[in-house]
């Protein structure tokens, strides 16, 4: 391996893992705000009513949810709508911390029969009243960019437990 390639590799995990940072915060200070959507089919409603105010687009997975065609073909229709209306998406593998970053319980049904939201698809809204602008927001958006430049569409990055 040159010098050449071991820096350039440092660097791009750097950036993947400050991306993911940025991330984590941006869902955190979305939620906060109320500018979140969760689920696949609430986030495929909004998108057809009101794809102006979507700002970002996370699409979750893990590895037990590779083989599921179903989701596969939301996944891919989601990006397809994504980029003919210049939205912002992102691949996360990391469906746990994301979780935690929701304040999800961690199993399957919790004590009032409520079952976990669907993770799967994350909309970062701005609301016509608040515009949601954070450093997070622009630090995702920039990696966003900078990845469609290298010819990476939908650039993946993993969420990490901690």
């Amino acid at each position: 391996m040159t010098l050449e390639e071991l820096v350039g590799t440092n660097m791009t995990h750097n950036k993947m893992d400050s991306a993911s940072d940025a991330l984590e915060a941006l869902v955190v200070a979305a939620q906060r705000q109320d500018c979140l959507t969760v689920g696949v089919y609430e986030s495929a409603k909004l998108m057809n009513v009101d794809p102006d105010s979507v700002v970002l687009c996370v699409l979750a997975t893990d590895e037990e949810d590779e083989g599921d065609i179903a989701l596969q073909i939301h996944f891919t229709l989601l990006q397809a709508f994504c980029c003919d209306n210049g939205i912002n998406i992102v691949r996360v593998a990391g469906m746990r911390r994301l979780g935690q970053l929701l304040g999800e319980p961690a199993v399957a049904v919790d004590d009032n029969g409520n079952e976990p939201r669907d993770l799967h698809c994350i909309l970062v809204t701005n609301s016509p009243c608040q515009t949601l602008s954070s450093d997070a927001l622009h630090h995702v958006s920039s990696y966003c960019e900078e990845s469609r430049g290298n010819n990476q569409w939908v650039p993946c990055l993993a969420l990490h437990q901690r």
